[in-house]
């Protein structure tokens, strides 16, 4: 391929899963003549999702790139997955996007499955347009009052005024075409062609003119020259109308609303038309960004390509030649290899103008949130917040001799998909993966196997359980050996009591007279520790003091190991004679509930062991509840399934570590049986 034109624009399709994002950019692209026929994500035919991992499923399993020219400019489309496990690579997208396109279903009741999208592209300042997909299966004998309840259901979950731009045509309660309500013109659907015009006939216009002077009286909102024409009954221009269009929703004023269906072909140029006019210019979303010279945004590493890994970036403020050298954050030099992405194909470019979505080869060490410059260094780009991965697995190799290449294979992986972590724990020597949901971690799995061979055994990580006493205890610990030469003498007395929860340790030297020198209290302390690492009940000991009151020494054979093993003796002894008892990690949760889905949540949380602290409305959402509660860790796992159940998938929460709490009777043998298990 020669280059990609200057002044390209980056559309992010976005929507919840199953609205036809993938067949909507697939449709797109068949309309601008940038493949010959559409694909099928059904029938695996599809130009995205072309990994086996997203043929299997049937859906898109991460960030799909392509690009098309129409009208002599030129587009990038980042089609993003819908799945809440794979929110990181819509972060991705709309991280460098200049419009948000969400796609949505026709029917009102799943209006609600947008809202959060709609109220993240808002709190990121992002332009956004909505395009009701499948507007053909919107049936409804009552002149598209299906249409009208979809938009009424759609407004609250916006935070700016949805605009129709278009009046859907029904006949016998079948939607066939539109009015377009900027343009005063009508059209009819036809299949995978352009819309044909046909007469605004007086019924059609009766219906039409209170649609569009709804439509003017929303832009007439923002501006007072078409405000000023509505007052005095003229009919405005067109070119003011569009340039309002574009302004307002360059600003995030509005939010225009189109309809068509992908899969027939019907609204595609109509779409086309909007988007050439109303998507901000890539200089306005460097703007944004804080990009103030010509750099490559780094948003994206694709670990599995045509031609190895690529850094895929977005150019701002200048051209970029195959060849040319990029300046790294470190001051380095990086030599370009530049390659258009379409699907799975990666093609060799010349040249991309800017504004381009480009691949870029040989880039080891580009990670995603890189900031290259182009001929001089760049002001580096701010961190980039990724998502918490609540959901975790403990992974392993059933053959040892895979471990260098297991961690080798996790770096991978991670880079490419920012929603996922891996750490190993020194106290349970596990390693751990983490990721959005447990649908997410099942993928991440898959790609191990597949890509590196990797058949990894899997279970629930290790609950971090502690244990503490009930009540004070003194003990004597001596350890006295004798096998020839120097023998091995240590002789302590230790007094144990309980601390308030979260105190920690407290060790105290109460010696007198000498009767253990001072250069081993260290040791006795060490050995104290020692035993506390693993207590009666098999888990490490927490908010205990320790005193060491009394001892005896031997002048030969005493030692720092004899007193640190005397330590560990008595203070074993003293844990077991002080009534030690579970303790198990309870986090702070804070659920996010959907309309409607409250009591279901507050009902699973009540089988989880969990202890309600309020409710709230969600600040600026549509009858959304924040949910406050405290929720032991062992039931995240499988609340989380409950929470998904609940609320069509909505909910949400964050986590974080409160307080240890006791757990006594038939909870504590399970958890303790469990922990055993694991071991």
């Amino acid at each position: 391929m020669e280059a990609i034109g200057a002044g390209a624009r980056a559309i992010a399709i976005v929507g919840p899963a199953g609205s036809g994002k993938t067949t909507l950019a697939e449709a797109l692209l068949h309309a601008a003549g940038a493949i010959n026929r559409c694909g099928s994500v059904e029938a695996g035919t599809s130009l995205g999702d072309a990994s086996p991992e997203a043929r299997l499923r049937g859906s898109s399993t991460e960030l799909n790139l392509s690009h098309f020219t129409w009208g002599g400019d030129a587009y990038a489309l980042l089609d993003c997955p819908g799945a809440a496990g794979l929110a990181a690579e819509t972060d991705c997208a709309l991280a460098v996007a200049d419009l948000a396109l969400v796609v949505i279903a026709p029917e009102p009741a799943r209006a609600v499955l947008a809202e959060p999208l709609l109220r993240d592209l808002a709190a990121r300042g992002l332009p956004h347009a909505v395009f009701v997909n499948r507007i053909d299966k919107a049936r409804d004998a009552d002149n598209g009052a299906s249409v009208s309840a979809l938009l009424a259901a759609l407004q609250p979950l916006s935070a700016a005024p949805l605009v129709a731009r278009q009046m859907p045509i029904v006949e016998q309660g079948v939607v066939t075409g539109y009015v377009d309500l900027a343009l005063d013109r009508a059209f009819h659907y036809r299949e995978g062609g352009p819309a044909a015009p046909i007469a605004l006939d007086p019924a059609l216009r009766a219906q039409e003119q209170p649609a569009r002077m709804h439509f003017l009286e929303q832009l007439a909102d923002h501006d007072d020259a078409l405000l000023e024409r509505l007052l005095d009954d003229e009919e405005p221009d067109l070119a003011l109308i569009a340039d309002d269009l574009s302004r307002e929703t360059a600003s995030g004023q509005i939010v225009p609303v189109l309809f068509g269906s992908a899969s027939h072909g019907f609204g595609l140029r109509r779409l086309l038309k909007a988007l050439r006019h109303d998507t901000p210019a890539p200089a306005i979303t460097a703007a944004r960004l804080g990009i103030a010279g010509p750099a490559l945004e780094v948003f994206k590493v694709l670990g599995e390509s045509q031609v190895g890994r690529l850094a895929v970036g977005r150019l701002f403020g200048g051209r970029l030649a195959e060849g040319a050298d990029l300046k790294c954050p470190d001051g380095k030099s990086l030599r370009a290899a530049l390659f258009a992405l379409q699907g799975a194909a990666a093609t060799r470019l010349a040249a991309a103008g800017e504004g381009a979505v480009i691949g870029l080869a040989k880039a080891e060490g580009i990670t995603a949130g890189t900031r290259l410059g182009l001929g001089a260094a760049a002001a580096p780009a701010p961190a980039r917040e990724r998502r918490k991965a609540h959901h975790a697995l403990a992974i392993a190799v059933p053959d040892h001799a895979d471990e260098v290449r297991l961690s080798g294979a996790l770096a991978r992986l991670v880079e490419e998909d920012l929603g996922l972590a891996w750490e190993t724990l020194a106290e349970t020597r596990e390693t751990l993966l983490r990721g959005l949901d447990g649908d997410h971690l099942a993928l991440a799995l898959d790609r191990l196997a597949r890509r590196h061979g990797l058949k990894l055994a899997t279970r629930a990580p290790t609950l971090p359980l502690r244990e503490t006493v009930r009540k004070g205890a003194s003990q004597r610990g001596r350890h006295k050996k004798q096998s020839g030469g120097h023998g091995q003498f240590g002789d302590v007395v230790i007094e144990l009591r309980p601390l308030e929860r979260g105190a920690g340790f407290v060790f105290e030297d109460r010696i007198s007279g000498g009767v253990v020198p001072r250069q081993w209290i260290p040791a006795v302390e060490q050995g104290v520790r020692d035993a506390m690492a693993r207590g009666p009940l098999g888990f490490a000991v927490v908010d205990v003091a320790v005193a060491l009151v009394d001892g005896s020494y031997h002048s030969v054979d005493s030692s720092e190991l004899a007193f640190r093993t005397a330590g560990r003796l008595a203070m074993s002894a003293a844990l077991a004679a002080a009534a030690p008892y579970l303790l198990e990690p309870v986090d702070e949760v804070t659920i996010h509930a959907p309309p409607g889905a409250a009591s279901r949540i507050t009902a699973a949380l009540a089988s989880h062991r969990a202890r309600v602290l309020g409710m709230v409305p969600r600040e600026g959402w549509h009858q959304w509840e924040t949910i406050a509660a405290l929720v032991p860790e062992a039931e995240l796992g499988r609340l989380q399934a409950d929470l998904r159940a609940a609320s069509q998938g909505l909910a949400s929460f964050t986590a974080r570590f409160d307080h240890l709490a006791e757990v006594a009777g038939k909870t504590a043998d399970q958890l303790i049986e469990r922990a055993r298990e694991a071991a």
